[in-house]
């Protein structure tokens, strides 16, 4: 075997799966227990749901990088480039002028945010940040939907003449 656990490392091990909270980190400790327990990679897959490949990559991660690799969440989420009360600030100047009765394209709020952050961003960001402060798409109609066609329109004025 490439790995073997010593007994220091397995109590470490132990150590951390008592005081972890996180049932991610705790699927890979188990992988780490295991594995000192002289577990082999069926064994270990059978108990923690990971491929042969995740658990080879745990382990090895273990013994490269130690426990606290293991232990960090790895996954956060709200990678947002401004706080919320920042991008209220950069739509207030846009509410003001649909307030004033001037559309709003979303092409000039891209403009300003991305001045605004120092990057370009893509466009579908900009929509979720309307959609997070309360913002909806209303637009004029280009006409009614049960408007009567033109040859309909010339038929009953000249009903009408009669």
């Amino acid at each position: 075997m490439k790995y073997q656990i010593t007994e220091k490392q397995k109590e470490e091990i132990e150590q951390a799966r008592k005081k972890n909270k996180n049932k991610q980190i705790e699927r890979r400790l188990k992988v780490l227990s295991l594995k000192a327990e002289g577990a082999s990679y069926k064994e270990i897959m059978a108990a923690t749901g990971y491929s042969k490949a995740n658990v080879a990559k745990i382990v090895k991660l273990y013994f490269e990088k130690g426990l606290e690799e293991i232990i960090v969440i790895k996954y956060g989420g709200n990678h947002r480039n401004l706080s919320y009360e920042e991008e209220e600030q950069i739509l207030q100047l846009f509410i003001e002028k649909a307030e004033e009765g001037q559309i709003v394209e979303t092409k000039e709020i891209k403009e300003k945010y991305e001045q605004a952050v120092g990057h370009s961003i893509g466009s579908g960001h900009i929509y979720y940040i309307l959609k997070r402060h309360g913002w909806r798409k209303i637009m004029p109609r280009s006409r009614h939907p049960k408007k009567a066609t033109p040859e309909a329109i010339e038929a009953s004025k000249k009903l009408n003449d009669l």
